[in-house]
């Protein structure tokens, strides 16, 4: 999808401003879309895209984490996750949701996938101003949040052969639904049979690289119900 969707701006925080891209509708509530490892590149920009065509709209923005750098294998998206500034990251989150909150979205959500989605779920240990998560194949370590802490409500998404052990295989899902358990807060984690990590990434450019890393599976109908929970979830605690 074009980028002509979608409005740069700059952020400020601290002493430091960074890029982030909206699409939407202005006074819808707003989304802030964090990143696969890859950077901000086609595929996460159009998750923001399709989560701003759900009913009822929604206003979607992507921080970029990584400043302008995009891995183009999966050597380089290691290599820029683990340089990554985790607590300064999460300081570009509350930013972003501030940033929507000021400008027209009166409750703010946070969804990411992969490194994204273990982001948006210590949004909800970190990030006071966060009314909901939705968090795809991705947990956060213990040095950065620990779930137990959890305020705003969880809904997590795993693939059930999903290999990155600790991170975002059915253990550390497990895991995961444990300590939201301790938190209170409403939580649903979903375990989606027969898919590994990453099976939401359907654009043939996406598809393409999940099979040079061995993702073979194309399960359509599992992207429509985690959309269609994602959205029910988003809609309940934003609108």
């Amino acid at each position: 999808m074009a980028d002509s969707a979608f409005k740069k701006i700059q952020i400020q925080r601290d002493d430091t401003t960074f890029d982030a891209y909206v699409v939407g509708k202005d006074d819808a509530p707003g989304i802030v879309v964090i990143q696969e490892w890859w950077g901000v590149d086609f595929e996460i920009k159009n998750h923001a895209i399709k989560i701003s065509q759900l009913e009822p709209g929604f206003k979607a923005l992507i921080p970029d984490l990584y400043r302008g750098k995009v891995g183009l294998d999966t050597a380089e998206a290691q290599h820029l996750m683990e340089g990554l500034d985790w607590p300064g990251a999460i300081k570009d989150i509350r930013a972003s949701v501030a940033w929507l909150k000021a400008n027209g979205s009166k409750k703010v959500g946070v969804t990411g996938m992969c490194m994204g989605g273990a982001l948006a779920i210590a949004s909800s240990v970190l990030v006071p101003e966060v009314d909901a998560v939705v968090g795809f194949y991705g947990t956060p370590s213990s040095e950065l949040a620990d779930p137990a802490q959890a305020k705003a409500p969880i809904q997590a998404h795993f693939g059930e052969l999903d290999n990155f052990v600790g991170f975002s295989d059915v253990t550390a899902a497990k895991n995961l639904e444990e300590k939201l358990k301790t938190s209170g807060v409403a939580h649903e984690v979903h375990i989606y049979s027969g898919n590994g990590h990453a099976f939401l990434n359907r654009s043939p450019e996406g598809v393409s690289r999940r099979k040079s890393m061995g993702l073979s599976d194309e399960d359509e109908a599992a992207v429509e119900l985690a959309w269609s929970r994602f959205n029910s979830w988003m809609k309940n605690y934003l609108a």
